[in-house]
């Protein structure tokens, strides 16, 4: 074979990728207050894919809430009502009285804050909750919760390095109750999603749970003819309850039912960052777009 033969051999050929070798460990690694080792480097964190629903709330579902939520003031608002209080805070002799404001509570009247582009309605959190009666007698009935639960949520305590993240935790009696539930006795399961695990949770009840839930037509909404200025009105939160049966439609736990001795209902409660009146219609708007069913009494 001529030289340059062997040259364009060479070249066609795949050179073999040779690796150095790693750095020798001169001290030991330190253990944080679990036990673990900490590296000598930081380890970041990111998402392997984009999450959709968050994609579709940045680039198509928040102008719309924009447009539809959008409430024009021409000028600006006049200062809030000065609070009176029935008694005189100065007088001795109503000093210790229950003093409560001329004309009632007013924090069903809140109004809302000015409508901008930074404070158009979003999805904040997601909390899962669910109470197990048997747990007050035995609480190993709490095993099948905790269990049912981190399949869904995936968190655990401050899993893959997000502080924040508490994982599932216990719910405990917080007074007596004739005799049935005493403070510090747990009772439940709560669980909080944040980020793009709760954009997958909303992805999963919409399109795997809801569908195939039976005689399920929607969130059942109060009639229209309802007074919305309560402390629940005022308040961005949207909740409701799923059966038993529904558990077993979530994938991941369809997936291994047999594992779980005994289904259990749950409360979801979808927190969001609306305020003041007409909160909640603000709440229910968001939540349509993200295709969670609504229907009215």
């Amino acid at each position: 074979m001529s030289a340059a033969a062997a040259r364009i051999a060479s070249m066609a050929a795949p050179a073999a990728r040779t690796f150095r070798r790693p750095p020798r460990l001169r001290r030991p690694l330190r253990n944080d207050d679990r036990g673990l080792p900490i590296p000598h480097v930081d380890i970041t964190i990111h998402d392997t894919a984009s999450c959709r629903h968050r994609e579709h709330y940045y680039t198509t579902l928040q102008d719309d809430l924009m447009y539809m939520t959008y409430t024009h003031e021409s000028g600006p608002r006049p200062p809030p009502r000065e609070i009176r209080l029935r008694y005189d805070p100065n007088d001795p002799y109503s000093k210790n009285r229950i003093n409560p404001p001329v004309g009632g509570d007013r924090l069903g009247k809140k109004p809302a804050p000015v409508t901008s582009a930074e404070n158009v309605v979003k999805l904040e959190k997601i909390v899962l909750h669910t109470m197990i009666k048997e747990a007050i007698a035995n609480r190993s009935f709490l095993v099948g919760a905790i269990a049912s639960f981190r399949a869904l949520s995936g968190e655990t305590n401050q899993g893959g390095g997000r502080h924040s993240s508490a994982g599932v935790q216990l719910v405990k009696g917080k007074k007596s109750v004739s005799g049935w539930v005493r403070p510090g006795l747990p009772i439940g399961v709560k669980v909080e999603l944040k980020g793009p695990k709760m954009y997958d949770f909303i992805a999963t009840l919409t399109e795997f749970v809801l569908p195939r839930l039976r005689e399920f037509p929607g969130i059942v909404m109060p009639p229209s003819s309802t007074n919305m200025q309560t402390p629940s009105g005022v308040a961005g939160v949207v909740t409701f309850g799923l059966p038993p049966e529904a558990l077993g439609l979530f994938p991941q736990i369809e997936v291994n039912l047999e594992a779980y001795p005994k289904t259990h209902g749950m409360h979801i409660h979808f927190v969001t960052n609306a305020e003041g009146q007409g909160a909640q219609n603000r709440a229910r708007a968001l939540l349509s777009g993200f295709q969670v069913p609504f229907s009215r009494k």
